[in-house]
């Protein structure tokens, strides 16, 4: 019989005891902090008030994400995240507050999947396994800052892709037209940027959720901080993407609100 971890919010969650099943059970963590960090950002800066006692930030298996006071239990059954978070809030700038508990979150999810694999006697070749399934995806703190843009335009860059890639922004993406709201580019230069800009898509990652760039799915860039994101991610569709002259994502909406 498998054993069964009861989560914060109640609703218990199977414990990982594989390679697959405790990467699995991290990417599930981590897409829940990340939509704390960005998408729900403002449900998340509101329930961190500085005036409750020591709040920690979880995230859970099934990609939700929770405010809470920390486990009472001593020792805890897993490993807990930062404590207090919420009496920083009003003492730094938003941003660097996000970024702080981006590290830190970062940090718990590091320290949970190998627990599991303490826990459960992983050898070196599955730690070592676990750790590059885990280290193929952008950390929280990347997808935050939009380090994983940065990084993306250095190599595209390096590839001397930088004319396509500025004029990725203002096309309608590949064949199917995927990439963003604004009309396609004429013909040829359509033919003429299309393997570099090949190249720098590929390295498109979702600044809600993290996950790289498909051809099957549409994605529209913000204006502001020029991150991408799925559709989906910020609930923005090809059609509605059709009406909108500049989108901002969630994060800078949030923060030109609070200005």
């Amino acid at each position: 019989m498998r054993e069964i971890e009861k989560g914060m919010e109640g609703m218990p969650h199977p414990i990982p005891r594989t390679v697959e099943e405790v990467f699995n059970d991290f990417k599930g963590r981590r897409s829940g902090l990340i939509k704390a960090l960005t998408t729900d950002v403002d449900k998340f800066y509101q329930q961190c008030d500085p005036e409750k006692e020591n709040l920690c930030l979880y995230g859970l298996p099934n990609e939700t994400w929770e405010v809470n006071l920390p486990v009472e239990e001593v020792p805890p059954e897993l490993p807990e995240p930062a404590l207090g978070i919420n009496f920083a809030r009003d003492g730094m700038q938003e941003k660097d507050w996000l970024s702080l508990v981006a590290v830190h979150s970062d940090s718990w999810l590091l320290a949970v999947a190998f627990y599991f694999g303490a826990r459960f006697g992983f050898g070196k070749n599955e730690r070592k396994r676990l750790f590059q399934m885990i280290n193929d995806l952008p950390t929280i703190f990347e997808v935050v800052t939009g380090n994983v843009k940065q990084l993306k335009d250095q190599s595209a860059n390096h590839n001397g892709s930088s004319k396509s890639k500025s004029s990725a922004k203002s096309r309608q993406s590949e064949p199917q037209g995927k990439m963003v709201k604004m009309s396609p580019p004429s013909k040829d230069e359509d033919e003429s940027g299309e393997e570099d800009e090949e190249d720098d898509e590929q390295g498109a990652t979702c600044g809600a959720c993290g996950d790289s760039y498909g051809t099957d799915e549409f994605w529209i860039c913000c204006d502001i901080c020029e991150r991408w994101f799925h559709g989906k991610c910020v609930k923005i569709t090809p059609a509605k993407a059709e009406h909108i002259k500049q989108y901002k994502c969630p994060s800078c909406s949030s923060k030109r609100a609070r200005v």
